[in-house]
């Protein structure tokens, strides 16, 4: 079973065309947190957390390697943010997150994806109303308790702290998400299971049978557009 909170597909890379977008997104997000500051993740908190992002996605090392020697070799790339949203099978919604440098193609890929699997596209607003943006971390341990009373102490603005079985789950409000990483790093957590800002469904779909089945290669296919960045949504599934 999937974690309680868990709003969208991780990356699995099932196809070569997965696999060259998840390594494209990851590079072109770690260029830009390494661009933003010192290209050094001991002095730069974006770029830290955007490699423990990927790192937790599978993305390897040389690709991370090569995206921070592009933000140290003075390469310029300019790439700007998108967002799309709407409506999939059996009532799910999704909203759709791209950083592009050509935002025609961007709209053109997103689009295509979309309906040819079924969905459609909505007005701004008229998903992610229903979705609230919070600071996501995720660690292997077992000391839930030992864990909020330090973030408590470091006075962080946590909204939950759970156990999962040997995973701890860390849920914060988006300003405190560095704060919050911080204190863990503190306490001696090295790595990250999930270490990103994200979004949430205030209520979630249960999905079933053949909805399940065409949402899931929805988000697939999505998966495989180089422009997309990340993929939000409210359905579950029952297996």
């Amino acid at each position: 079973m999937g974690r309680a909170h868990e709003v969208r597909a991780k990356a699995m890379a099932a196809t070569a065309a997965a696999r060259s977008a998840l390594f494209m997104r990851a590079s072109k997000e770690i260029y830009m947190a390494a661009k933003s500051g010192t290209p050094d993740p001991q002095e730069n908190l974006a770029l830290r957390s955007a490699i423990d992002k990927w790192k937790g996605q599978n993305v390897t090392k040389d690709v991370i390697d090569r995206a921070i020697q592009k933000a140290k070799g003075g390469a310029v790339e300019a790439y700007e943010a998108g967002r799309y949203e709407g409506f999939a099978q059996g009532g799910a919604t999704f909203v759709i997150d791209t950083l592009t440098d050509n935002v025609n193609r961007a709209f053109v890929n997103v689009r295509t994806a979309v309906t040819k699997k079924g969905g459609h596209l909505g007005t701004p607003g008229s998903v992610s109303f229903d979705y609230e943006t919070v600071g996501l971390l995720e660690f292997k341990g077992t000391n839930r308790d030992e864990v909020e009373e330090n973030l408590v102490m470091a006075d962080v603005d946590v909204q939950s702290v759970e156990q999962d079985e040997d995973i701890i789950v860390v849920k914060t409000a988006r300003e405190a998400f560095a704060a919050a990483k911080t204190a863990l790093e503190e306490m001696g957590v090295t790595e990250f299971e999930t270490a990103e800002i994200t979004l949430i469904p205030n209520a979630k779909v249960t999905l079933s049978g053949e909805d399940a089945v065409k949402f899931k290669a929805f988000l697939e296919a999505l998966d495989e557009v180089e422009d997309v960045q990340a993929v939000y949504h409210n359905a579950e599934f029952v297996d």
